[in-house]
């Protein structure tokens, strides 16, 4: 698979939004690029999983949100060549261990793995699933067919109506976005869904945590003082993490730039969602354009409760 069909691929993938680009979107990607090559920097950068997504039923049908499931896909490199036959792989070793957490509050787990049947050509990628976090081995299964507790689409919708300049994107990053956005289409296609992505599931010392990953402006209100804001969206299902207790819990990564013209780095910031929790503004404010282009509500947390990510605070959590 060529960068260049990649990019074909990512450019109706990635929704464009009314302005016919959507900008916000691809630099989320490049700041999701920058954390990881900043964690290999600190010395953790195994300690990360890939990007993937999770999905809940959304039909009216009395079950909504039930069940949820999380999904994360082997990455197809570019100038990968088509091996319709081929073995599929044995997951990450540090993947069984996020998995694990996942199951045990009740989010079925899972590894996808890709076979190119054609060169160069998206529509000949199948994917086959293996469940992990459960103590039965288990084997590869078409992808998404045997994810039979969603509801079935009467017919295939289509998911590849974008127009966004994904000559943006840079190599290093193509790669893994390819993969993630061709697994939430073939998902999608095929299953009505509420699903959002997850940026990436860090392992840290003493839990397990799904981050969300924003590149922000520090702002200033008259009673928060600066502050960084945070989607509805985002933080909802940060919430429902939370819900889930146990073992998981979830990382708001903002990485500070200067300006919105010149995005140069200030630094990177973190902060647990049990403090975002305690010190989020309970009235949500306008903010700016989202990731899918149209308008955003955002609550607000302080800056000052944020902690700086360096390699000490990391070994922290």
């Amino acid at each position: 698979m060529s960068e260049a069909a990649m990019r074909a691929f990512l450019s109706r993938s990635i929704s464009s939004g009314k302005s016919g680009e959507n900008l916000n979107k691809i630099r989320g990607l490049l700041a999701e690029v920058d954390f990881r090559t900043y964690l290999q920097q600190l010395g953790y950068g195994d300690r990360v999983s890939p990007g993937g997504w999770i999905a809940r039923r959304n039909r009216d049908d009395g079950a909504f949100g039930h069940p949820t499931c999380v999904f994360f896909p082997e990455v197809i490199v570019a100038g990968s060549e088509s091996a319709a036959d081929r073995d599929l792989p044995q997951p990450p070793h540090g993947l069984h261990t996020i998995c694990a957490t996942f199951h045990q509050t009740g989010i079925s787990a899972y590894y996808c793995a890709a076979r190119i049947g054609i060169d160069d050509d998206p529509e000949s990628i199948r994917w086959f699933v293996l469940q992990l976090g459960i103590p039965v081995q288990q084997t590869y299964v078409a992808f998404p067919d045997d994810l039979r507790h969603f509801v079935l689409r009467s017919r295939k919708h289509n998911f590849l109506t974008g127009k966004s300049d994904a000559s943006r994107i840079p190599s290093t990053a193509l790669s893994e976005e390819f993969s993630k956005e061709h697994l939430r289409v073939a998902f999608q296609s095929k299953f009505f869904s509420e699903i959002a992505d997850v940026d990436g599931v860090f392992w840290g010392h003493q839990h397990t945590y799904p981050v969300e990953i924003k590149e922000k402006t520090v702002a200033h209100d008259a009673s928060v003082g600066h502050f960084f804001g945070l989607d509805v969206g985002p933080f909802v299902k940060l919430a429902f993490y939370a819900a889930k207790k146990g073992n998981l819990h979830s990382l708001f990564i903002v990485r500070e730039i200067d300006t919105v013209e010149h995005r140069n780095l200030v630094g990177w910031w973190f902060i647990t969602f049990e403090q975002l929790a305690r010190y989020a503004s309970w009235i949500p404010r306008s903010g700016g354009t989202n990731m899918r282009g149209g308008g955003s509500t955002v609550v607000q947390i302080p800056k000052s409760e944020f902690t700086a990510l360096t390699a000490t605070t990391l070994g922290n959590l």
